[in-house]
């Protein structure tokens, strides 16, 4: 029972972050590193691989295929984490200093969490 919720919880929390950046791309744009190419297309398809991946996930045959490439998103979009911690949360509307270093350490436990549905 807990498998299936958690399932469905990163499954739609997934799907929603990955519409939020085609609603809210500013935000997105912003943590862009600047050694980076082509910020707008980076934003719209990590979009797109974090809402698909998410919806991935509800389905039994592209289960395992999803956590694995949510994984792969978590460490691709890990520079953008260490540079809004490199800029600090005044560049993004306030955000507590903190709360930028403590999301590094999340990024550990999503992947940990991603890695439950590794298997088949």
């Amino acid at each position: 029972m807990l498998y299936y919720a958690s399932l469905y919880l990163m499954g739609a929390a997934y799907t929603a972050a990955g519409i939020n950046h085609f609603r809210s791309p500013g935000f997105y744009l912003k943590i862009m590193p600047p050694y980076l190419p082509a910020h707008e297309f980076l934003v719209f398809a990590s979009g797109v691989a974090e809402a698909g991946l998410g919806l991935a996930l509800f389905f039994p045959a592209t289960r395992v295929m999803a956590a694995w490439g949510i994984i792969a998103l978590l460490v691709a979009v890990f520079p953008a984490n260490l540079y809004m911690v490199q800029k600090g949360g005044a560049a993004f509307g306030g955000i507590p200093d903190w709360a930028l270093y403590l999301r590094l350490p999340i990024q550990i436990l999503l992947i940990a969490w991603a890695y439950i549905y590794t298997r088949p």
